[in-house]
């Protein structure tokens, strides 16, 4: 976890995600729609990506990915962002995060 937490540190915005995963897909575009350029780390690309996931596991419970962190906080997965999203909520957490201008 320690590792995870120094990943998420660095960054306004971290995904944890999977190429082949098609809601980490979809979490990425709604990012990248929004005009934020996140962190992507690809876990099946890395090689101590398992680690990663398993750790990811112990914060958001059976499905691991996507993981998003926003400000160096766990958001969430793919439901959490898009009701952030639906609520309106996600924009303004982007802004005080400081990866979004408008």
């Amino acid at each position: 976890m320690e590792r995870v937490n120094k990943m998420v540190s660095e960054k306004p915005i971290v995904i944890f995600s999977k190429t082949e995963c098609c809601m980490s897909h979809t979490i990425k575009s709604l990012f990248y729609d929004f005009g934020v350029n996140p962190t992507i780390y690809e876990l099946d690309e890395m090689s101590w990506g398992q680690e990663i996931e398993q750790a990811l596991m112990r914060l958001g419970g059976n499905q691991a990915l996507p993981a998003v962190f926003i400000g160096g906080e766990f958001v969430g997965g793919a439901n959490e962002i898009m009701s952030l999203h639906l609520k309106r909520s996600l924009k303004p957490m982007l802004k005080r995060a400081g990866a979004l201008w408008v």
